[in-house]
């Protein structure tokens, strides 16, 4: 986190939480809540990666960006992580700007979408990216056709054998242990 946010949470601790004003949609941008009601998408790059900076879950799995001392609790439109892939179309880079080490597992769910877990965490393949990634995997559509019989199936990336199961969308946060739209615990303040 960025100096400035750690120096605000120690002056302020007891800053309430803010629900339902931000979400990450399935291609990594942010949008915040509107006077309209509805939601749009955060044009100024500055702040963009500002909240990537400062993004990050709590223990329970909720995820936030922490903006100063207050805590501003993130929707998520499907996973906590979108990845694309690097200009150099080797690796992975996330929407926050974090690039991957290495991918552990992949996981193709009922809806054709493509989750890679890293050590950052779960994250759906950018669906423009997933054209040019799957050509790089060779016979894809054999391996989707053993997944989807239940077979263990295996692919080579970035030079590492991983693992792809299928997954239901349904299960994939608790699964992965987080929670797609956050709200107060009991006794929490929401500002």
């Amino acid at each position: 986190m960025d100096e400035i946010v750690l120096r605000s949470m120690a002056k302020w601790p007891a800053v309430p939480a803010v629900y339902g004003w931000l979400a990450l949609d399935r291609r990594g941008g942010w949008r915040i809540k509107s006077a309209a009601g509805g939601f749009e998408r955060i044009a100024n790059v500055a702040l963009g990666e500002f909240i990537g900076r400062n993004y990050a879950a709590d223990d329970v799995g909720r995820w936030y960006f922490q903006n100063g001392p207050q805590r501003v609790y993130v929707s998520l439109d499907y996973t906590p992580w979108v990845y694309r892939l690097e200009d150099s179309g080797v690796g992975f880079l996330a929407h926050t700007g974090a690039i991957t080490r290495s991918v552990d597992a992949a996981y193709l769910d009922d809806a054709g979408a493509l989750l890679l877990h890293t050590e950052l965490g779960v994250g759906a393949v950018l669906d423009r990216d997933l054209p040019a990634l799957l050509e790089r995997l060779g016979d894809f559509a054999a391996i989707v056709e053993r997944v989807s019989q239940g077979a263990p199936a295996q692919f080579l990336l970035q030079g590492n054998s991983v693992p792809l199961t299928g997954i239901r969308v349904a299960d994939v946060p608790a699964r992965f242990g987080f929670i797609p739209r956050p709200r107060p615990r009991p006794g929490e303040p929401d500002c």
